[in-house]
């Protein structure tokens, strides 16, 4: 019955994918199914409920995190911070490196803001418009998109999927992150390295867009934005608590967008809401974030959280779970995880059911939880944007406008699971 269970799970998520249905419907219709499968199995609906609510509460902290994420990122746009990086780094191109710079320029930006999506809509959106004037191909320029906005959503303190990744297994998301920049060495350089011969190969020619005049015309481009991102990166170095550390970024910004020009009412619509500016072209760059930015995610969150404790107490997932431990046996623990993934990515078509998945499938693989965590990293978070339906992938290439053969150019995201497959059965 299990494996008949979770395969009208999975065609429910498919069926929604086919159909452009939001995603959460599928876990809804998840959740009664699993519940009417414990039911059957003679479990009390009451007790499976209670159940399912302690799998919520286990995350609340994770959920108040992407609250103070969404209000930290529409703020980081209204003081000017985000346009100010960006205009800054663009200077930094030459049409020579432009794939590199691409790359880099959303690591270094979606280290910042921890977003894959929204570094792709704003830094990665800058990027395609450049490359379109330069005559780049969209194939690499979507792919070296695709490999830096993933590369800070791994492994930046905000990242949604860092923060999970440390809630699930327990632990300190900033020892995770100096274990993820050492396994992370020699599949940037190789990363680098590709783009770097593709840009020269290339050839582009062309000339950039001006982007600080576009820019002032909504903000005042100066070295005070910066504080707000100085704030958080200080505070993560001196390892202060993540949710501390964004508080005090938050606070930092409010002055700086009082002083635009913003007043109480602006300001707090603008947390709630996402940032807009009243440019046009300005606002099609740098608009979004607010709280209701993350009430899908954190909605998918609490849904799949929800499974865990049905999962545990059914053993619904008892016979999948086996059968990647005999998996793992043959192919050791790694590659297990890597196909774990994959095939949890391609049912879930998101990054955060599938990391959660990968976590109760794989929770018997490893008892270190440091490690089990650098292994989730290490596959489930980046293998999730390789898969052409799923939403890491499709939604990120969509912001730039580049195709869906574009992931074939995201060398980072496959040639960091290879190295490690490579170096550690």
């Amino acid at each position: 019955m299990e494996w008949l269970v979770l395969g009208l799970f999975c065609g429910m998520l498919l069926s929604c994918i086919a159909l452009d249905l939001p995603i959460l419907w599928a876990l809804g219709a998840g959740l009664l199914l699993f519940l009417a499968c414990g039911v059957r199995k003679g479990f009390p609906l009451k007790e499976l409920l209670k159940t399912a609510l302690n799998g919520v509460l286990t995350v609340r902290n994770i959920l108040l995190t992407f609250m103070l994420i969404g209000v930290l990122t529409a703020l980081w746009r209204a003081a000017g911070t985000i346009p100010y990086i960006v205009v800054q780094a663009t200077k930094l191109i030459r049409p020579s490196v432009f794939v590199l710079m691409t790359f880099l320029l959303n690591a270094g930006v979606s280290v910042l803001t921890g977003t894959a999506f929204g570094t792709a809509a704003t830094m990665g959106v800058i990027c395609a418009a450049m490359g379109a004037a330069l005559g780049v191909s969209p194939f690499w320029t979507g792919g070296a998109v695709l490999s830096g906005v993933f590369f800070g959503d791994r492994c930046s303190p905000v990242s949604t999927s860092a923060l999970l990744v440390a809630q699930l297994t327990g632990t300190n998301i900033f020892d995770n992150i100096r274990s993820m920049i050492r396994s992370a060495a020699v599949p940037f350089a190789l990363t680098c390295a590709v783009y770097l011969i593709a840009g020269t190969l290339g050839a582009p020619s062309g000339a950039l867009p001006d982007l600080s005049g576009v820019f002032s015309r909504e903000f005042t481009l100066t070295a005070p934005a910066l504080i707000p991102a100085a704030v958080i990166l200080i505070l993560s170095l001196l390892r202060v608590n993540v949710k501390a550390a964004m508080a005090a970024s938050i606070l930092t910004a409010v002055p700086l967008c009082l002083l635009r020009g913003m007043d109480a009412a602006a300001l707090l619509r603008t947390a709630l809401t996402g940032f807009v500016p009243h440019d046009p072209q300005v606002a099609a760059m740098v608009s979004g974030g607010g709280v209701t930015s993350m009430l899908r995610v954190a909605g998918i969150v609490c849904l799949s959280s929800s499974y865990a404790g049905i999962f545990q107490k059914t053993g619904l997932l008892d016979p999948a779970r086996d059968a990647v431990s005999r998996l793992a046996g043959r192919l050791g623990r790694l590659p297990a995880m890597g196909l774990t993934s994959i095939l949890c990515g391609m049912v879930a078509c998101n990054q955060t059911l599938c990391i959660m998945l990968t976590h109760q499938l794989c929770g018997g693989l490893d008892r270190d939880g440091a490690s089990f965590a650098l292994d989730l990293e290490d596959t489930a978070v980046v293998l999730s944007a390789l898969i052409p339906w799923s939403i890491a992938a499709a939604v990120p290439l969509a912001s730039v406008g580049a195709p869906l053969t574009a992931i074939a150019a995201g060398c980072y995201l496959y040639l960091l699971p290879l190295w490690r497959m490579a170096g550690r059965r």
